[in-house]
């Protein structure tokens, strides 16, 4: 069957939480709304235990089983934070908070696994124990790694883990996945450029730091094209680029470059942070200047397990028929730190014909929820048959 009876009985009330958290939209770490109204949920629904504060701001609700004598434990992951963006979707249920807007679907995945828990929780058809995982600051702020360092795997004994993201441009009911590196490394650089600045009619009296900057620029673009290997993917991007003076007739004393590196291996991703490091040293030294880089490794490659990426794959094949293979991602996925803890698999569910993510006019497809609901559920059910 495509999706479960139950969850087209819930399907308005699980919207109407989804509606919700979208109009109430809180950024990084600051999901203390949002947190507060998945534990009284998940406490509503009767979990064995709901925990706050995992990670600062993260929930995580407990539900066993009929029976506990396979001893596994599964955990299910959604993410709850929303983006600095003013939204522009002008829809009744719009974005009550200037300048933050659920533009990337967090409030959906929220209301699919809160969606999921009330279901398990009501029927508990499996052998073993359900960890349901709500984690803010998905969106730059690591809250993937906070609540592994909180040692949320041991302290709830988690011994696999499942998450799914929407994904514009697939079809509704429609899924796609991939084993081995499937998002990439997110870096980020910044690099000061020091000069010597002066009157911009005697440049030979300068040392010019928007000179380095632009060789550098141009010379960053190699790592890419003539160092990494052609068959691995890599992005070098220079995103910003300001100097010290913002007049017609003065050489600035320095400029600062700003950017991001997006990998797929651990290699490349090495490569790349060498590399630049090379150019920065050398580049800065052949002008009479310096060129400082400080290169801050963000998330990780995301890396779905084999045998677990199978088994999602045919869950996702028992409710819609079909698993496509997913394409490769150069967005990052704080997932990542969680895989890098425990085996486990992540999968794209098709949100339809929307704008795509991060932009203003995005929505989450209600539409969408019994399928994810559905395959949340049946993971759990299927890998721990009653």
């Amino acid at each position: 069957m495509p999706v479960k009876n139950r969850f087209a009985e819930l399907h308005n009330d699980i919207s109407a939480w989804r509606r919700d958290i979208h109009q109430n939209p809180e950024i990084l770490f600051e999901t203390h709304r949002t947190s507060a109204l998945v534990a009284e949920k998940l406490q509503a629904f009767g979990c064995d235990e709901v925990v706050t504060g995992i990670g600062r701001t993260g929930v995580v609700g407990v539900i066993h089983g009929k029976a506990q004598t396979s001893g596994k434990v599964i955990a299910l992951r959604a993410d709850m934070d929303a983006l600095p963006i003013h939204e522009m979707t002008g829809l009744e249920y719009a974005s009550k908070t200037d300048g933050a807007m659920h533009a990337c679907g967090h409030d959906g995945h929220t209301a699919m696994l809160l969606g999921a828990a009330q279901y398990l929780a009501e029927t508990r058809n499996f052998d073993g124990t359900c960890v349901v995982v709500f984690q803010p600051a998905e969106e730059g702020g690591g809250g993937g790694r906070e609540m592994c360092e909180d040692d949320m795997m041991a302290r709830f004994g988690i011994q696999e883990i499942y998450g799914m993201h929407n994904w514009p441009g697939m079809p509704v009911g429609s899924f796609a996945i991939r084993p081995g590196a499937f998002f990439a490394a997110t870096d980020k650089f910044d690099i000061e450029i020091e000069g010597k600045g002066g009157h911009a009619a005697k440049p030979h009296e300068t040392i010019d730091p928007t000179v380095i900057a632009s060789h550098l620029i141009v010379a960053l673009q190699t790592v890419v094209s003539r160092n990494a290997d052609p068959i691995e993917q890599a992005v070098v991007s220079v995103t910003s680029m300001q100097s010290s003076s913002n007049t017609f007739n003065v050489i600035p004393q320095s400029v600062s470059l700003m950017g991001t590196v997006r990998t797929l291996s651990a290699e490349t991703r090495d490569l790349a942070e060498e590399r630049m490091q090379d150019l920065c040293d050398n580049i800065g030294a052949a002008f009479g200047g310096r060129a400082t880089l400080n290169y801050e490794r963000n998330y990780p490659v995301m890396v779905n397990h084999d045998e677990p990426t199978e088994f999602a794959a045919q869950i996702a094949s028992v409710i819609s028929g079909g698993c496509s293979e997913a394409p490769l991602i150069m967005g990052g996925e704080d997932f990542a730190f969680m895989l890098e803890e425990r085996p486990g698999a992540y999968i794209l569910a098709g949100n339809g014909d929307s704008a795509a993510v991060h932009h203003p006019e995005y929505n989450f497809n209600d539409e969408l929820i019994p399928f994810g609901c559905s395959w949340w559920a049946e993971v759990v059910e299927q890998r721990m048959p009653a």
